[in-house]
């Protein structure tokens, strides 16, 4: 609650009010549900995946243990809100204390850092897999590939993250404590902010273009030389299954990086509440549970190692 000093008529802001999806509360039922749903889906499919590179022989390869963190990285992003915001879709109070959503946007800038490097890793990965097949295995070795996963992670939970929640939680907010989102995001808490957001603007846009352009820009120049290569071979069914190799990949980067220009870089998404919690559902609620599907309908691997554990699980079961 806000707390009034004595001799002072400035309320100084100690906890937050999300108002969630504003005037559809008498949908909140039917959104639980839907949003139950994905969400039991996503960490189910994310975990399933995680699973089957851990246990499956035949998923003992980079592009796979890289996938497997990307699946425990979503499984992590979204449970960071997800479940807050399902239990504030059947209560009334929705209050959350400062530090709860210091630490929930936290999580969220270092998680979201951690994917824009993970996906640029792994699209280095599919570089080296179409561009140099034969020494793949040599140039991508294990500690190679470990050290770019514990790299990824280390950096989207360092600096960044760190500084730019360190940077709002500097800012003064007073008055008004309603957060017109479900979640805490750094433009509607920027909003309530009486003191001067210039200076947290500019470091934060700066970092943010650090943690997203930079592996955007690794991401695009590991696929222009695939393309490069791609077009060179002479048969179209080579094409083909090179392009195949990268497919899964590129959906899931065009999903990512979509949805959060649509977000961030489009002025209306900023200027409409609504629009924002739309396009911000994308990322935080429909990706994460696309993930697994994209890279297992199409994959073979995946669907092999599932037909194994299936009847590892069956012998198991009967032994």
């Amino acid at each position: 609650m806000p707390a009034v000093g004595p001799g002072n008529t400035t309320m100084v802001v100690t906890e937050f009010f999300l108002l969630g999806f504003g005037d559809l509360n008498e949908l909140s039922p039917l959104l639980f549900l839907v949003f139950g749903i994905v969400y039991l889906v996503t960490v189910s499919g994310n975990l399933l995946l995680v699973a089957l590179v851990c246990t499956q022989q035949g998923l003992q390869t980079p592009m796979y243990f890289f996938l497997a963190n990307l699946s425990g990285l979503e499984v992590c992003y979204t449970s960071n809100i997800v479940p807050r915001m399902l239990v504030d879709l059947l209560r009334e109070d929705r209050a959350i204390s400062m530090a709860g959503c210091i630490t929930q946007l936290y999580f969220f800038g270092a998680l979201g850092s951690t994917e824009c490097y993970l996906l640029a890793v792994m699209s280095y990965d599919r570089y080296l897999a179409v561009c140099w097949p034969l020494h793949y295995t040599t140039l991508l070795h294990r500690t190679l590939s470990l050290g770019l996963a514990i790299g990824s992670w280390f950096c989207g939970f360092s600096v960044a993250a760190a500084f730019q929640a360190a940077m709002l939680s500097s800012l003064t907010f007073c008055g008004g404590n309603e957060v017109d989102h479900f979640f805490c995001d750094l433009k509607p808490l920027q909003k309530l902010s009486c003191s001067d957001p210039y200076l947290v603007n500019l470091v934060c846009m700066s970092l943010t273009s650090l943690v997203t352009l930079v592996p955007f820009g690794l991401t695009l120049a590991s696929y222009w030389k695939i393309l490069s290569v791609v077009l060179h071979i002479p048969s179209i069914v080579g094409r083909q299954k090179a392009f195949s190799t990268c497919s899964s990949h590129l959906v899931v980067v065009t999903l990512f990086y979509g949805t959060l220009v649509l977000v961030y870089a489009v002025p209306l998404a900023a200027q409409v509440p609504a629009l924002n919690k739309t396009f911000s559902l994308f990322y935080t609620v429909v990706t994460p549970m696309c993930n697994p599907l994209i890279y297992s309908l199409k994959n073979k691997d995946v669907k092999e190692a599932v037909r194994k554990l299936r009847i590892q699980w069956y012998d198991f079961s009967f032994t």
